[in-house]
């Protein structure tokens, strides 16, 4: 049966960009280890200073943030010294572990004119990688298998699902995919994973006589397999895999402990969690402190 429906809330990450929030949710924290996922877009009304769009750099631990573009263009840049821009169907894969702080920047005006808009998602580390070294990966569409089926098309972004493998490197069994759907498709989840669900970025799709719309994400009981059907032409994101256990998370820092949430805090206030060489003259500060980065981008407010 249908566990639960999520409805995506509004949020903002920076001064212009506004997201839809879908996890983690009050009544349901995770899917599988998936434990946070942001909506970005489409933004098609460029601010006059596109720097507005930009998420100052920022710390994370003990996850790995996924970003997918369906359009425009990113440019990331860590601790590690990595400089990466992101481009539609590619994935960046940043494992925090035990501390990283990231940028993502709106740098080329032109390249956002045909609409900027991303996916992004955290993956909570297993308790043996929660301390790893912080690591990056950007992968291109030619590594990420894509499947055709009728009024089917697919493509694996991260794990193992209908017999689809690729090399990105994960820490659990998971599935991560980009699903699009013609009118009138007929489409089922993978079976190898015990949770499993599937947000709508776009369209429409009717299961059991039930109809569901762009912003909602709907997770299913173990071992359910509902039939989904597209009315119209729809985009979703499928996502599940193993629960990890309980986790803690408060703004960026995700734990199986509550301390290691506080030393983090404490980290980031200290400058214990270096800002990437590159882009280094402002940050986010921690949500309690006072202080404001230059600029004058509002803070964010913490996820719990």
């Amino acid at each position: 049966m249908l566990d639960i429906v999520i409805e995506a809330r509004d949020a903002a990450i920076s001064a212009s960009m506004k997201v839809k929030r879908i996890l983690p949710f009050r009544l349901r924290r995770m899917v599988g280890p998936f434990i946070f996922m942001d909506h970005a877009g489409p933004v098609t009304d460029i601010p006059s200073n596109p720097s507005t769009l930009d998420v100052l750099p920022h710390p994370h631990i003990g996850l790995s943030t996924v970003s997918y573009l369906f359009g425009g263009q990113v440019t990331h840049r860590d601790s590690l010294g990595v400089e990466q821009i992101i481009l539609p169907g590619e994935v960046n894969w940043m494992t925090a572990g035990r501390g990283i702080a990231h940028s993502e920047r709106f740098e080329d005006p032109s390249a956002l004119t045909g609409g900027l808009e991303m996916i992004q998602t955290w993956v909570a580390l297993p308790e043996k990688d929660e301390e790893a070294a912080p690591a990056f990966n950007n992968y291109k569409p030619a590594e990420l298998p894509i499947f055709t089926d009728k009024g089917v098309w697919m493509r694996l972004i991260a794990g193992d699902a209908y017999g689809l493998r690729n090399d990105v490197k994960i820490k659990s069994p998971l599935f991560y995919l980009h699903v699009v759907l013609e009118s009138g498709a007929r489409f089922g989840l993978p079976k190898e994973h015990s949770e499993r669900g599937f947000y709508i970025v776009k369209g429409s799709i009717e299961i059991t006589g039930n109809i569901y719309h762009a912003g909602q994400m709907l997770v299913f009981t173990p071992s359910v397999d509902p039939l989904i059907v597209a009315k119209e032409s729809t985009t979703l994101m499928l996502l599940g895999g193993e629960p990890l256990g309980e986790r803690f998370i408060w703004w960026n820092f995700v734990s199986s402990r509550k301390e290691r949430i506080e030393q983090a805090k404490e980290d980031w206030k200290q400058g214990r969690i270096i800002l990437p060489p590159n882009d280094n003259r402002e940050f986010v500060p921690l949500p309690d402190d006072k202080s404001k980065p230059a600029g004058g981008t509002p803070k964010p407010e913490p996820l719990s």
